[in-house]
């Protein structure tokens, strides 16, 4: 009996199945995600496969061929096709082709979401029914609830009184949960994929604070549609309150478009546009911004920002694939003003140096390939644009490394290459005079290039004592085309002492011999492990070429402290090249202690034992001068760590003066950090460089903290201070909420510009996010990160 009617017994099971899961289908709208299909991705049927084997469980099983009924009673357990069904009784009726389940209900499926109800009647062509008191919550922690969910016509399935949220059921009985969106009618069409929202109200600690008569949205069976977006607001000091409205558009299933409107009390009305294209291999976008300034005078006088009216960008963006190792793209931008996207904080593009530039990279196991080309744009409110004109374009930069898959004399080969080529027009120097006898030519007019190509190879040896010895040997060669002016054409307000090299072109090379030695000490005591390792490396070397002849454009900065004490090359780029013969030694030592403290520390100096010093030679931009690497004997550099199991950290990186052990350049950072509180404090101090253009020192304390509180809550500031002038050069406060299903911060934050060159000097950030709902925004919260 039980095999002649598994027939009926399944399409009980089915039946039931569609009734429950048609609730599902009207719980979320879509994410607005570009590049994608709009076309339905979901069928409202349940989907069993074919084979699919049913097992049913019940304290009774009763078939009355009589009244054509199958009924199974008391603990009801149903397994079909990956769902699962859980109810005190359920019956077929043949004659009237409905089923029901009745008591304590619950059906979950196999995409994780679970209904519960106490009633559910279905008709068996599965185009009719309802289930009452239905509750419905999903793996992603959201949840529906309605007084009846009703499926009509095999098309449509309206909730009675629904409510949905995305926060976890409060503890508290009889307490709402912090949002929620209640309706009194929601109704799907499984036709036209829209969810009708009649009467819906949006609900905040239980109480009503926004009310919609009617809405359609697209359900969750639509992946993309236009219309509009959440609003977001801004407040700043000379743009006024701003609010701004987004229209998403769809264009295809490849493309769509985004259109800003923003309303600002003070300057009016800017609009934004955003194209977007997903290609097969890749994504590009074009964006473009314009406003009509009402009031300029707002902002500081003499500034672009004060002087210009009409003000407007266009930028693009794309990143292609060309194949698994080769990829291309861009970056770029171009404004009416040298200030514009700053100023009004345009997503993405308001760095104050914004970096414009075109890229080709391949990467294989062994090499790698760079090429780009790139321009930086200067953002700032200076109205004669000084900074911007000064900036070089390189077109372009081409860095290519490769190491040998083959052990070569047993070590290991590799080579560098890197190919430069740039112009400038208009020259960048600072006079120096009154503080030192060399001014600094950070650009010079005109045009370079340089070739750059090196090749290395190293071994490493290990003795039975344990000794680590690396013998290492390179060769350099450097290729110069000269077209930049002579420091002396910038007129007598100038002088160079370094003797630049006027020919059109010039050569350079490099030998290098030397090696390296580490002797890891380990020491254990009962209660603790100490590593000490004392390294030395010997590099014997020609001395630099040309050095101070030729221009320095990549090799400008310069920091000498503990993380390139044990470099080779200790300058930041090509442009420089380490020569004579030079060795460093220093001690490195780890400590790790079962009590839960760790210690870190290196300590080690640094001593040019021939030739020519490198650090010392005339160069266009001094690199090199008052870095503690001009001496014979270097500066003390040194860099230790402490980590408590209490959470405390001390951290210190120093440079201390060779003869007397001044303190020269050096941070110390103090922090602490629990469950409940986060704090940090940071002091920099840089000792006076006149001739890199400061004429005294240098202190600042940076301190931050954060307090969170009541399980979701936090506070946060930051505060730092200018020891030298005492002046506050940045403050900022704010606080923050975040549970499963909220997100809330505000920030204010004030930023000291001595220049006095921006147009906004403090700023407000606020960001209200609803999970599964959407964003609400004042300002930009990244410009109050702390």
């Amino acid at each position: 009996m039980a095999v002649s009617n598994r027939k009926p017994i399944r399409k009980l099971m089915a039946a039931l199945l569609t009734g429950a899961a048609l609730s599902a289908y009207v719980v979320s709208s879509p994410a607005v995600v570009y590049g994608q299909d709009s076309t339905p991705v979901k069928s409202m049927n349940v989907k069993v496969p074919a084979d699919a084997k049913l097992v049913l469980s019940s304290n009774e099983l009763i078939y009355n061929r009589d009244d054509q009924t199958v009924t199974a009673k008391g603990a009801v357990q149903i397994n079909y096709g990956g769902y699962k069904l859980v109810a005190q009784r359920v019956e077929y009726n043949q004659k009237t082709g409905r089923m029901t389940a009745t008591g304590n209900i619950e059906l979950v499926s196999p995409d994780g979401n679970r209904m519960y109800g106490d009633n559910m009647d279905v008709t068996d062509n599965f185009s009719d029914g309802f289930v009452n008191a239905m509750r419905i919550e999903m793996p992603d922690n959201t949840r529906l609830a309605a007084q009846k969910g009703e499926r009509v016509g095999g098309t449509q399935i309206v909730l009675t009184k629904g409510i949905y949220t995305a926060c976890l059921p409060c503890t508290q009985v009889g307490k709402a949960p912090l949002w929620q969106v209640k309706a009194q009618r929601v109704v799907q069409d499984g036709v036209t994929h829209t969810v009708r929202l009649e009467h819906a109200r949006f609900e905040l600690f239980g109480q009503p604070i926004a009310y919609i008569p009617w809405m359609v949205v697209p359900d969750n069976t639509v992946k993309r549609k236009s219309g509009f977006l959440f609003p977001s607001f801004s407040v700043s000091e000379n743009l006024g309150f701003g609010v701004k409205v987004p229209y998403y558009y769809v264009i295809s299933p490849s493309m769509d478009a985004t259109v800003s409107a923003t309303e600002y009390t003070t300057q009016g009305f800017l609009l934004e546009g955003e194209f977007r294209q997903r290609l097969e291999n890749g994504t590009y976008t074009i964006r473009a911004a314009g406003i009509d300034q009402n009031k300029p005078d707002a902002f500081t006088a003499n500034t672009s920002d004060a002087e210009a009216t009409t003000r407007g960008m266009i930028a693009s963006k794309g990143d292609f694939q060309i194949n698994p190792r080769w990829s291309f793209g861009w970056d770029v931008m171009a404004q009416s003003d040298n200030n514009f996207a700053r100023t009004y904080s345009l997503e993405g593009l308001s760095q104050s140096t914004h970096t414009n530039d075109i890229y080709l990279t391949g990467i294989g196991e062994r090499n790698y390939f760079d090429m780009r080309a790139f321009y930086y744009q200067e953002q700032n409110a200076d109205n004669n644009s000084v900074a911007q004109k000064q900036q070089a374009i390189v077109y372009p930069v081409i860095d290519y490394h490769y190491v040998d898959p083959k052990p070569v004399a047993g070590g290991e080969l590799s080579a560098n290459l890197n190919f430069t080529n740039l112009s400038r027009n208009t020259a960048s120097a600072l006079d120096l005079s009154s503080l030192t006898s060399k001014d600094r030519f950070l650009g010079l007019k005109g045009d370079t290039s340089r070739l750059s190509a090196e090749l290395q190879w190293q071994r490493t040896f290990t003795t039975e004592q344990g000794l680590l010895f690396t013998p290492l040997l390179a060769a350099r060669g450097d290729a110069f085309g000269l077209g930049m002016d002579s420091p002396s054409t910038l007129g007598s307000a100038f002088s160079y002492d370094g003797n630049y090299d006027d020919n059109s072109t010039a050569t350079r090379g490099l030998l290098t011999a030397g090696f390296e030695a580490k002797y890891p000490i380990l020491v254990s005591t009962s209660n603790s492990t100490h590593v000490f390792e004392p390294i030395a490396q010997f590099y014997a070397r020609n001395d630099e070429q040309l050095a101070g002849r030729l221009p320095n454009e990549d090799a400008q900065s310069f920091v000498f402290d503990a993380s390139n004490l044990f470099s080779r090359d200790k300058f930041s780029g090509y442009d420089r090249e380490e020569g004579g013969t030079r060795a460093n030694v220093g001690m490195r030592y780890t400590g790790s202690f079962d009590s839960g403290y760790q210690i870190q520390s290196i300590f080690g100096q640094s001593y040019q034992v021939a030739g020519k010093n490198s650090f010392a030679s005339d160069d266009l931009v001094n690199a090199g001068a008052e870095s503690g690497l001009e001496d014979s004997v270097s500066d003390y550099v040194t860099m230790a760590s402490l980590t408590t199991p209490q959470g405390i950290s001390l951290t210190g990186s120093y440079r201390l003066d060779h003869k007397d052990f001044d303190f020269n350049r050096g941070d110390t950072t103090l922090g602490y950090s629990n469950p409940d509180f986060q704090t940090s404090v940071t002091y920099t101090h840089i000792k006076a460089q006149p001739e890199y253009g400061f004429t005294t020192d240098q202190d600042e304390i940076q301190t931050r903290a954060q307090v969170n509180f009541k399980d979701y809550w936090a506070v946060f500031g930051t505060v730092s201070y200018d020891l030298n002038n005492n002046n506050v050069t940045r403050r900022g406060i704010g606080m923050s909420y975040s549970d499963e299903c909220t997100v809330f911060s505000i920030a204010w934050l004030s930023k000291s510009d001595t220049a006095n060159q921006t147009a906004s000097d403090w700023t407000i950030g606020a960001r209200l996010t609803f999970r599964t709902l959407g964003d609400v925004n004042i300002g930009n919260v990244g410009d109050t990160t702390f």
